[in-house]
C-alpha cells in the first residue's frame, strides 16, 4: 500500500507541466522588463537612487530609496525616501519618511502630502495646479527612515535601555487603565472573564471573523463609497476597535493573572489587584518577544473583539 502511494505521488509530480511554468516565467519576467525599459527607470550603482525618465501613463513607488524625475511621471510616492522633481508629475506626490524637493521649473499638477519630511520649492511660485493641496506633517521622520531601510525590526525590536523603559511604562499604563476599569464595571470584566474561560474557541472565532470583516469592510467603503461617507465609517469603525481592545485587555489580563495567580501563590496571598498586575505583565512580555508578539496581538484584538460581539448574545440569554 505504501508503495503504491509512492508510486501515485511519483506519476503526480512526473506530470506536473514544468515546461509550460517554466516558459510562462520568462514570458511574465520579458513582459516585466519590457514595462520596465518603457517606463526609463534606473537604479544607481549604489542602489539607492531611481532616476525616472518618461513614465507619463505609470506611477512611481519607491521604498527607502531616493526619487528623481527627471522628465514626467503619472503620480510618486515614496517610502523612506526624498523625492526631487526636476520634471512634470501630472498626478499627486506623496512622501512618508523623506521629503519632496521641487525644482524651478518643475511642475507638480496634483496634492503634495509629506509625513515625517518637508516640503521645498527652489521657485518662488512653482508650477501647480490651482486647487491643489499641501499638506505637511514634519514628524518622525528618521524612525520612518531607519524602518524603511530596515523593515525587520518592527518584528525583531532591538534590546535597548529605551525599549526596557517603554516596556515598563506600558505595564504601568496597562495596570492603571485595566484597574480603572475593573474598578468602573466590575460585573462587565467578571462576566467576560468567566465567557472567555468557557467558550474560548467560540469568542476568538467570533472575534477573528468581525476584526477581518471589519478590516475589509473599511477597505471596500474607501474605494466604493463617497470620500466623506467612507472617511466617517472608517473613523467609527477605528474607534469602535479600539475601545473593544482596551475593554478586551483587561479582561484577558484578568483572565491569565487568575491562572497565573493560582499556580504560582499561595490562596491566602491571591487577589484581584496582583492577578491584574500579574496578567499586565504576561501580556506585555509576550508583546515584547521578537516576531511572536505580532501572533499575540492577533489573538488580542481577535479574543477583545469576540468579548464584546458575545457580549449582547449573554444579555439575549438572561
Amino acid at each position: 500500500m505504501i508503495n503504491t502511494a509512492a508510486q501515485t505521488i511519483f506519476s503526480i509530480k512526473l506530470q506536473i507541466p514544468f515546461r509550460q511554468i517554466l516558459v510562462g516565467f520568462v514570458f511574465v519576467l520579458c513582459a516585466a522588463l519590457a514595462v520596465f525599459s518603457q517606463t526609463n527607470v534606473s537604479l544607481s550603482e549604489d542602489q539607492k537612487t531611481l532616476n525616472v525618465g518618461e513614465a507619463k501613463e505609470h506611477e512611481i513607488y519607491s521604498f527607502g530609496k531616493t526619487v528623481i524625475i527627471e522628465k514626467e511621471a503619472k503620480g510618486v510616492l515614496s517610502f523612506g525616501g526624498d523625492i526631487e522633481i526636476r520634471g512634470r508629475v501630472e498626478g499627486d506626490v506623496a512622501v512618508i519618511g523623506g521629503n519632496i524637493i521641487q525644482k524651478e521649473g518643475a511642475f507638480i499638477g496634483g496634492d503634495v502630502i509629506v509625513f515625517g519630511g518637508t516640503y521645498r520649492a527652489e521657485s518662488q511660485k512653482p508650477l501647480r495646479n490651482d486647487g491643489k493641496e499641501t499638506v505637511m506633517i514634519a514628524m518622525f521622520e528618521e524612525e520612518l527612515r531607519d524602518f524603511a531601510n530596515n523593515p525587520g525590526q518592527v518584528f525583531s525590536p532591538s534590546m535597548s535601555w529605551s525599549f526596557l523603559v517603554q516596556r515598563l511604562i506600558s505595564i504601568l499604563f496597562w495596570f492603571i487603565i485595566s484597574l480603572a476599569l475593573t474598578t468602573i464595571a466590575p460585573g462587565a470584566i467578571s462576566r467576560a472573564v468567566a465567557r472567555f474561560r468557557l467558550s474560548t474557541l467560540k469568542v476568538f472565532a467570533i472575534g477573528c471573523a468581525g476584526f477581518f470583516i471589519t478590516i475589509f469592510g473599511v477597505i471596500a467603503g474607501l474605494k466604493f463609497l463617497p470620500d466623506y461617507l467612507s472617511v466617517l465609517i472608517g473613523l467609527m469603525a477605528f474607534i469602535l476597535m479600539i475601545l473593544g481592545y482596551v475593554f478586551g485587555r483587561a479582561a484577558l489580563q484578568m483572565t491569565i493573572g487568575k491562572i497565573l495567580q493560582k499556580k504560582l501563590l499561595s490562596e491566602k496571598s491571591q487577589s484581584e489587584t496582583g492577578a491584574l498586575l500579574i496578567g499586565v505583565i504576561f501580556w506585555t512580555l509576550l508583546l515584547s518577544i521578537p516576531y511572536i508578539w505580532t501572533i499575540a496581538l492577533l489573538i488580542l484584538f481577535s479574543a477583545s473583539i469576540g468579548l464584546v460581539l458575545t457580549a449582547n448574545s449573554e444579555s439575549r440569554a438572561r
